[in-house]
């Protein structure tokens, strides 16, 4: 088995020397203790404009160069290596000196051991020199995606990891950018395709300046999460709204309902309280029907799985149900019976004199009635679409 190592280098001159040299002196002690045949090593110099090219031609032809002649990404980078490789196991290590080359030994281990398709090496302990700002970064990152996944991974960013090569159709595409890692992180810990392990590993001051940027890079990472997130698990972030527009529709009636039941009466200024509210409860009704059709989406298209988060669980479970069809009609007759003697009224007189609050609970009791049975009706499509997909793969 061949472990393809690649070392991205922009502008690394003060530390490119010393990482080759590292990950040189590591190979004969990474094949001897893992399953690993032969160690391949790839520096990309990603459009350096300092000594970092020619100080990587003098270990030629013991490691590979590619040369960017134009700053392309430090994902590019990566993938362009990987490209030109040919390990069943493919890696990369940062040039910055933070990380050791000899921990590949450990990583490959974990990879067998665990049975994984991607391993890192967690940055986050207590013999770690990482800076407070990034911890902190980091941290907050792993946090969302533990939310959104329900697996967890303490370091989102690792610049150092394994990955068999044969996962990478499940990972890709992956961004050229610094937000190359915790891309490949959120696709691998949302799709349930894909295994993900991490183990703690010492992790060392840079040599140099970062290239990372704080903010800009922040909001890349952010960015590539909830795209992974929408792509793999959108339930749970439709889910999530909705539960919050619930409750705050619901805090928002708390005053009309208490005022209702100790006068017996219903006071002009609830109605804006009655609108917001009523807005608030039936985006929130839309948001769960659409989470219920993108989990089936996401069955059909990617995952052929069920989603295993409880909220989605429970969604998917109540617009499965008889239940839910029961509710439905329940809640259109009460609606009906609402503005019932103001219909006849309407009917017979030509007018009404019913109260608006009626009328703002009907909108309210008939739209949530027709969002359950037309999800309902949807589901009922995309069983026939599921028993279809069966099919071909059963006789494909």
């Amino acid at each position: 088995m061949i472990l393809s190592i690649v070392i991205p280098a922009l502008n690394e001159e003060d530390s490119i020397a010393s990482i080759i040299e590292r990950t040189l002196a590591a190979t004969p002690i990474i094949i001897s203790n893992t399953d690993v045949s032969e160690v391949e090593i790839t520096v990309v110099s990603d459009g350096s404009t300092d000594n970092t090219v020619k100080i990587a031609q003098s270990y030629l032809p013991k490691i590979n160069l590619i040369i960017f002649e134009k700053n392309k990404g430090y994902g590019a980078a990566i993938k362009q290596g990987w490209n030109e490789s040919k390990g069943e196991l493919v890696a990369f290590l940062d040039a910055d000196g933070t990380c050791d080359p000899l921990f590949f030994e450990n990583l490959c281990n974990l990879l067998k051991t665990e049975n994984a398709d991607v391993v890192l090496g967690c940055r986050l302990n207590k013999e770690s020199k990482m800076p407070l700002i990034r911890r902190v970064g980091n941290f907050m990152f792993a946090t969302l995606l533990t939310f959104l996944s329900s697996a967890k991974v303490k370091d989102t960013a690792s610049g150092m990891r394994v990955v068999r090569r044969s996962s990478l159709v499940k990972l890709y595409p992956l961004p050229d950018g610094l937000h190359f890692t915790p891309a490949m992180s959120a696709k691998a810990l949302m799709n349930e395709n894909v295994t993900i392990a991490e183990i703690d590993m010492p992790y060392n001051e840079r040599d140099g300046e970062s290239k990372l940027h704080v903010l800009k890079d922040g909001i890349r990472f952010l960015r590539v999460i909830f795209t992974a997130a929408f792509l793999y698990r959108p339930q749970v972030i439709f889910n999530t709204a909705a539960v919050f527009l619930l409750l705050v529709a619901g805090i928002l009636m708390v005053q009309p309902i208490g005022f209702y039941f100790s006068n017996h009466k219903v006071a002009e200024w609830m109605i804006y309280r009655f609108i917001v509210s009523e807005t608030f409860a039936v985006t929130a009704m839309i948001l769960l029907s659409s989470s219920f059709v993108l989990h089936n989406t996401v069955w059909l298209s990617l995952s052929n799985s069920i989603e295993k988060e409880k909220i989605a669980g429970i969604v998917v479970t109540f617009f499965k149900s008889t239940f839910s069809t029961i509710l439905a009609l329940v809640l259109l007759i009460i609606g009906l019976v609402l503005i019932g003697n103001s219909v006849g009224s309407r009917i017979t007189t030509g007018h009404t004199e019913e109260h608006w609050s009626r009328y703002i609970a009907f909108s309210f009791f008939t739209i949530t009635g027709f969002i359950i049975l037309i999800t309902k009706w949807i589901n009922w499509v995309f069983s026939l679409l599921k028993d279809k997909v069966n099919y071909i793969q059963k006789n494909s």
